[in-house]
């Protein structure tokens, strides 16, 4: 363990320290997040509203995970959108007394948790609360609930519109995983966060020579993250895809499919990894907050064709590390495999820029975020030039 990062931890000895997130219910990068958390803070308690091991992520049933009220309720863990207005009121009833310093890991409510007068309370907050503020509109479109519930949605919508702006006033110090995170934080809460980007676990995901035997692309498999246009152009170029994950949008996906289009489901990570290693490059359509799965794909050292809007901005380098398309159309995809050169890329120049974004890095910007609003800092501050070029040279 790097020095300065021991002596960070030192300084933190003794704080009582609880980390927070909404509910582990999925497994994205919002949990990846979380995840990092627990491994840099092991002996912290985890407080949700919600947890179903059956949908997160198995390493999550090892840890100390406390609960709402709302996780006992009647089909909360399955269908804990059914009790929308409830979970505000969950996230404000968890229980942080006795500690000094909670971290939360935030997407929607546990950005509003309420600690003790005494405690500090810092906020990884990932974007502001989807539903509620960008895509608010889309959301209504696709639920599938009864008419009288929806019709009744859009004033419910607005008291929560209402609590989120104020939840957002509660933290302490407020983080978040990329530029485009915190442009919308500052849109829509008129709050200052300050960008760490998120982890990629890069000593786990070894360099690939292989040439490549397909294209991949995977994730939660949800409607804006845009696998529909992936799974068109394939379809048309009749070329070798593997696409990973589950979501409700796989059945649609599947009916869109060529016979040269493979679903594998939820895989676990060594399996994406060895997808990864024998994948001729990584499709990246989405505009996303920051993008984890497409910096694990350069960890391999495999170029990215991402959509250049959103997190992939700030980790895809184009012309290095991959390609931008021009819009979100299939036909753009498309042309991209086809102009695709494996010899125009470096998979150690890929794979060394990948590592900037390296699980190290990560902890060591957190501690130290941590020891500041602790006021646990020393006397003398880092240089400038620490500030400017510390990740390079970590």
């Amino acid at each position: 363990m790097p020095v300065d990062i021991v002596e960070l931890k030192h300084k933190l000895s003794g704080l009582r320290i609880a980390l927070a997130h909404d509910y582990l219910v999925q497994d994205g990068g919002a949990e990846r997040v979380l995840a990092a958390f627990q491994r840099i803070f092991p002996q912290a308690h985890t407080h949700v509203i919600i947890h179903n091991p059956k949908r997160s992520h198995p390493d999550f049933a090892r840890q100390n995970i406390r609960t709402s009220f709302l996780n006992s309720w009647p089909l909360a863990k399955n269908y804990y959108q059914w009790y929308l207005p409830l979970l505000p009121v969950a996230a404000e009833h968890l229980d942080f007394s006795g500690y000094d310093l909670v971290l939360s890991s935030s997407s929607s409510f546990a950005k509003g948790i309420i600690v003790p007068a005494r405690a500090k309370h810092v906020c990884y907050l990932h974007t502001p609360t989807r539903f509620l503020w960008e895509n608010r509109i889309g959301y209504l479109a696709d639920l599938q609930y009864p008419s009288f519930i929806r019709a009744a949605l859009p004033f419910i919508l607005h008291q929560m519109r209402i609590w989120d702006r104020m939840a957002a006033d509660r933290p302490d110090t407020m983080l978040t995983n990329s530029e485009t995170s915190r442009k919308r934080i500052w849109r829509h809460y008129r709050r200052e966060a300050q960008v760490i980007h998120p982890p990629v676990d890069t000593d786990h995901i070894p360099l690939s020579r292989h040439p490549g035997e397909y294209w991949l692309a995977g994730g939660r498999l949800v409607a804006y993250k845009r696998f529909d246009l992936v799974v068109k152009a394939f379809s048309k170029l009749n070329v070798p895809l593997i696409i990973f994950g589950v979501g409700p949008e796989l059945k649609k996906l599947k009916r869109l499919a060529g016979p040269k289009t493979k679903f594998v489901g939820l895989v676990k990570d060594e399996e994406k990894t060895r997808l990864y290693r024998y994948a001729y490059g990584f499709i990246h359509p989405q505009i996303e907050d920051f993008g984890i799965t497409a910096v694990e794909a350069m960890a391999a050292g495999r170029p990215v064709i991402a959509y250049g809007q959103g997190g992939a901005a700030e980790t895809v380098i184009p012309g290095r590390t991959g390609v931008y398309i021009e819009s979100q159309a299939w036909e753009d995809i498309g042309d991209a495999v086809i102009r695709h050169r494996a010899e125009s890329y470096d998979p150690k120049e890929i794979r060394a820029h990948a590592e900037t974004f390296s699980f190290n890095n990560f902890e060591k910007k957190i501690l130290r975020q941590v020891v500041k609003v602790m006021e646990l800092e020393d006397d003398e501050e880092p240089t400038l030039l620490d500030d400017a070029y510390g990740t390079y040279f970590d």
